[in-house]
Order: structure tokens, then C-alpha cells, then sequence
């Protein structure tokens, strides 16, 4: 190839290489703006999430990014094509995210302004209470019962889940919406022949749950009813106390930091079989979990306490303590596995028994989706 050749091929590339290249990014800066959206939406469900994309810089604004979903944000955002950084914000939930840069995307789960009704919405407004002995969800745990005169090794099982069902715009801030839960909680004595099932407890129930930011409310109306393990009754011979019940309680949670939630509320009973059943209810209690996640964003530490009293007891507080590790993917969400040390003091939780008091250390293995 002759210089004169080479001379103006350099030429050419000069001249129409920085057009191209200019032309090009804004195209790259729209397919990572649909591409972190389709993340954000199917995978976090993240509420009142916008995506702006400006040179390869992903700039992600919603109402609420918890602490333990920023890191997997992050490490997720950053993997796509073309990305050169992320950057996160939590704007007010009174006024739209303003989002600066040519290429913008909202996501279909979490548009700015009005959002109307939602079927069956990906997340629930409400977290889960972590240490509540009570709370629907799947669960197995080996309990070992401290100076129990009937009782020492127990197995402890629960099935059961939250189900958000209708997400809807509230009259005023925040977002509303309709749940169901239902569950089974089930003991079993470890240390009898064929393993007795001891008690089960049946929970179902209707919730309102509310949320705003870090600030969120659960209404909960319930039905419970409790039944003796029938190897139990027969070896035993115990007096069968057929303990059903209504109630209605109300929670408001706070999240103050990326690492702490603080929660408390209270209710009543309202049918009560027995009838001389006290109707208060009260609870509170707070979570510690790790903002960041180790062993290559598996394993996440966490800590949680739960304190409930009741009208029945004298408003002598129930303690359920749990400490230990969420195991996790390190890019999604959903399937949530803790391993956690429980301990628990106070009244009974299992209805057959409760009027006794109970202490018991533990080690469980409880599953959130």
C-alpha cells in the first residue's frame, strides 16, 4: 500500500472514528438503562426504582434500598456490559426521583407517581419478624427444653408463608397493601419412641401493611386454633384445653440505619375459647443484619430479638433471642436461608401450653422467599 495510501486512510479514521463513537454510546447508554431495569423489576422488585444511564454510569434512585440489597445491587448493576460505575440514592417518598441524563428508564414495578392497583406484587411491603416464635414461614428446629418436668428434646416445625395478594396508591404518602398468611407450627417429642407429635398451632389471617421509606405498618386480623399430638394424649392423659381465638394487632417498623430495624405494637384477643383468656397483647423488638455479606456475598451475620407480653401472664415479657448466619445468592433476592442459635424464655408459645413456662435453647434452619 502506497503512503499516500496509508495517508489518507489515517485521515478518514480520524476524521469519522469520533462520530461513530458518539453516535454509539448514547445506543449503549439505553440498552444498560432496559437492561438494569429488567434487574431491578423482575429480580429485586425494588419500589419506586428509576434508572438513568449517562456515559456508562448507572444512577439508580428509589424510596427504599435496604442495606443488605445494596451490595447485590451493586455487584449485580456493575456486571453488565458496558458499565463503568453505580451509583445509589434514596430520595423522599413525598416528591418523584428527578433523574439527570439523556437515557432514563422507570421500572414497570416501581413507576414514579401512581402505580394504581398491582396483583400479586413480588415483595412484601412488611419484612418478616426474624425472631417471632410466631411468624409464618418454613422452618425446622432442634430444641433442648431447660428443667421441663415432660419435655427435653423437641423438634420445632413450621409451614407456612406471607402472601402479598393487592398493591395499591395510598389516599396520602406510601404505598398499601392486602396480604394472607397462613401456617402450621408443630412440635414433636424426640426423646419418645416413634417421635409423638406433641401440639400443633393453625394459624390463618388477613393483613394491611403500609410503607413509606424506612417506615413501614402491618394490621393483622387472626385466627388460631391449637390440638394435642394424639401419642401425647393417650401416654400422658392430660386435660385437653381446646384453645382457639380472633385476634387483631397493629406493628409499625422503623429502619433508622442500613444495618437496624426497630419494630413494636399491640392488640387484643377477641373471640377467646376459653372464655377467661386476658385480651392484651403486646409486642416489640429489633434486627441486626450485616450490611455487607462475606465468603463472596453467601453468608450474611445477623441478630434479632423478639419481646411479646400478654394481659393472660401479667405483661411478663416473652424473650426470644437468635443469632447467626442468612446464607444467600449473592445477586438475588429470594430464598433466603438462616441458620440461627435460638434461645427463648417465657410463656409457652405452643397453644396447648399456654400457661407454662418454657426455656429452651436451640438450633433451627428457617427459610424466607
Amino acid at each position: 500500500m502506497s503512503t499516500s495510501r496509508i495517508a489518507v486512510l489515517a485521515l478518514l479514521v480520524t476524521l469519522f472514528a469520533p462520530g461513530v463513537g458518539a453516535r454509539a454510546a448514547p445506543d449503549e447508554d439505553a440498552f444498560v438503562a432496559g437492561y438494569a431495569t429488567a434487574i431491578l423489576s423482575r429480580e429485586f422488585g425494588l419500589e419506586g426504582a428509576r434508572v438513568s444511564v449517562v456515559h456508562g454510569v448507572v444512577r439508580v434512585e428509589a424510596r427504599r434500598i435496604p442495606g443488605a440489597e445494596r451490595e447485590k445491587l451493586e455487584a449485580v448493576l456493575g456486571g453488565i456490559p458496558g458499565v463503568a460505575a453505580v451509583e445509589l440514592t434514596e430520595v423522599d417518598g413525598t416528591a418523584p426521583p428527578q433523574v439527570p441524563g439523556p437515557v432514563a428508564a422507570a421500572s414497570d414495578n416501581g413507576m414514579l407517581g401512581s402505580r394504581g392497583l398491582e396483583l400479586l406484587p413480588k415483595r412484601e411491603l412488611f419484612d418478616p419478624l426474624l425472631a417471632d416464635p410466631r411468624w409464618p414461614h418454613f422452618a425446622a428446629s432442634q430444641h433442648f427444653y431447660l428443667d421441663d418436668d415432660e419435655l427435653t428434646r423437641v423438634a420445632g416445625v413450621s409451614f407456612g408463608e406471607s402472601i402479598p395478594l393487592l398493591g395499591f396508591d395510598m389516599p396520602g404518602p406510601g404505598r398499601g397493601e392486602l396480604g394472607f398468611q397462613a401456617a402450621v407450627f408443630s412440635i414433636f417429642d424426640l426423646d419418645s419412641d416413634s417421635f409423638d407429635l406433641v401440639n400443633s398451632d393453625f394459624l390463618v389471617g388477613l393483613t394491611g401493611s403500609w410503607r413509606r421509606g424506612r417506615l413501614s405498618a402491618q394490621a393483622r386480623f387472626l385466627h388460631q386454633s391449637s390440638h394435642l399430638g394424639d401419642e401425647f394424649l393417650l401416654r400422658s392423659r392430660v386435660d385437653r384445653i381446646n384453645v382457639s381465638y380472633e385476634s387483631l394487632d397493629v406493628l409499625l417498623s422503623f429502619e433508622p440505619w442500613d444495618f437496624l430495624r426497630v419494630y413494636g405494637g399491640g392488640g387484643a384477643l377477641l373471640r377467646r375459647d376459653p372464655e377467661d383468656l386476658e385480651r392484651g397483647l403486646a409486642q416489640g423488638g429489633f434486627e441486626l443484619v450485616s450490611p455487607r455479606a462475606f465468603l463472596a456475598g453467601h453468608v450474611r451475620p445477623l441478630l434479632a430479638l423478639d419481646v411479646q407480653g400478654r394481659e393472660e401472664s401479667g405483661w411478663e415479657a416473652d424473650l426470644s433471642l437468635r443469632a447467626g448466619v442468612q446464607i444467600e445468592s449473592p445477586s438475588l433476592l429470594s430464598q433466603r436461608l438462616q441458620i440461627l442459635l435460638e434461645y427463648y424464655d417465657g410463656r409457652s408459645p405452643n397453644g396447648q401450653f399456654f400457661r407454662r413456662e418454657l426455656e429452651y435453647l436451640g438450633l433451627g434452619a428457617h427459610l424466607h422467599f
